[in-house]
């Protein structure tokens, strides 16, 4: 019998996304929930079958752990900046510019 795919799960505690996610107001606020609610409902197959979460690449960032760093979409206006670790979604940075996501 084959291992169910495993679920992601969110680490939402790195300072940095923290530090942007606890001002967000009003509609940002509500559409940054509800990509984090959708994320978590996703196993990881799915989401790198995923389309509206525009999961890239970001080619000159790497994670702590040597892993690839990637940007997704939380919103049409929230980006995320994030790396997986295991069954973790290790969130690293918040962007509700979007484009500063791709910087340095």
């Amino acid at each position: 019998m084959a291992a169910a795919p495993s679920r992601i799960r969110l680490d939402l505690n790195s300072p940095e996304f923290q530090d942007v996610f606890l001002t967000l107001q009003g509609d940002e606020l509500r559409q940054a929930v509800t990509g984090l609610r959708r994320l978590r409902e996703l196993d990881w197959n799915s989401l790198y079958r995923h389309t509206g979460f525009r999961w890239e690449a970001i080619e000159h960032l790497r994670a702590p752990n040597g892993a690839r760093v990637y940007s997704l979409r939380l919103s049409q206006r929230i980006r995320a900046v994030a790396f997986r670790e295991g069954d973790f979604l290790r969130l690293v940075s918040l962007h509700p510019d979007h484009d500063s996501a791709y910087e340095p």
